[in-house]
């Protein structure tokens, strides 16, 4: 099974945070104003003011929290709350797109709508269960769970689940 649009567009957006090679695509607002012209959520590129940008963020950060296999910090949540209540969706009976940003937003509070809109739909339709976060402190990568039963773990076993292997290895026989 692949991705669905939303899930390759929620995977995109949690992963602007690199967090092994330390690198953050939305670190300023011409950051996230790229990213959304590339990832065609605005006609041309937006101007995004700090509020955007803070917006942005705080979503961003909601969205991996949610995708984390770790215990979720309930903070984080909140605050991605508190931006979600900031972007309106509006039900429609397009069964493609259910939920839609509310047309009146200012175009960058629109795209983050679209991305919110994108989350709700994994949400409600579980396809969520299939993207995950993977939970190496040093690595943090949003990836799509393709097994069959929904049971990988981390981005990658030859590099993130096999540090972790030899980790508890090493600790287990120190003397």
């Amino acid at each position: 099974m692949d991705p669905s649009r939303h899930a390759q567009l929620v995977i995109a957006f949690a992963n602007t945070l690199d967090v092994e090679d330390g690198t953050d695509a939305l670190s300023e607002p011409a950051g996230l104003a790229r990213w959304l012209r590339e990832h065609e959520l605005t006609p041309r590129t937006p101007a995004v003011t700090e509020a955007d940008h803070d917006r942005g963020l705080r979503l961003r950060s909601g969205l991996r929290e949610v995708l984390g296999t770790e215990e979720q910090r309930s903070h984080v949540l909140a605050d991605a709350d508190a931006v979600l209540l900031e972007l309106p969706l509006l039900a429609s009976l397009d069964p493609e797109s259910p939920l839609q940003p509310d047309p009146h937003l200012p175009p960058t509070q629109r795209a983050l709508a679209t991305i919110a809109s994108a989350l709700a739909t994994l949400l409600i339709t579980g396809e969520v269960e299939r993207v995950k976060r993977c939970p190496a402190e040093d690595c943090g990568w949003v990836f799509w769970d393709s097994t069959k039963n929904r049971s990988r773990r981390w981005c990658s076993m030859q590099v993130c689940g096999n540090r972790q292997k030899a980790r508890t290895f090493a600790a287990r026989n120190r003397p």
